[in-house]
């Protein structure tokens, strides 16, 4: 049997990923990601008596915190790698990004191992992010004015 006529018998037994499963997957996580960000600005607010413009940065805080925490004990990776895109978009996937590559460079010291590879996997989203923000920014002033 040569090479080709292999892959194409593993490609037609390999399980066919449920597209339609994992969006509903990722829409009911990433939603309920976003309702405790809710509960937590409505307790800020509410409770603590925290106006809510410093509740939201407080939210996100919290977010990252838990997201990062979790990321360090171990268990967070095995919920991102089932819940997907429901937990890697929001905040806590970029947390995630950042703990585990501070994790994973820890044994290389302070500066030559986390403050050289932090950046790593979320540089790139920085770097768009950064980019993306300018471009939209330029045709927002272009179309609207300042």
């Amino acid at each position: 049997m040569n090479k080709k006529r292999y892959n194409d018998l593993v490609q037609n037994h390999m399980p066919k990923p449920g597209k339609m499963y994992n969006a509903m997957k990722a829409f009911i996580v990433g939603g309920s990601v976003g309702v405790i960000g809710q509960l937590l600005i409505d307790v800020f607010t509410k409770w603590l008596d925290i106006p809510e413009k410093e509740a939201n940065t407080y939210m996100i805080i919290v977010l990252v915190f838990f997201a990062s925490l979790f990321t360090a004990m171990g268990f967070f990776d095995n919920f991102v790698s089932w819940a997907r895109a429901g937990l890697i978009v929001p905040i806590t996937g970029f947390a995630h990004a950042m703990t585990s590559a501070s994790l994973e460079y820890k044994r290389e010291g302070l500066i030559t191992g986390i403050g050289s590879n932090i950046f790593k996997i979320s540089g790139s989203v920085i770097l768009y992010g950064v980019v993306a923000a300018y471009v939209f920014g330029i045709i927002r002033y272009l179309l609207f004015g300042g």
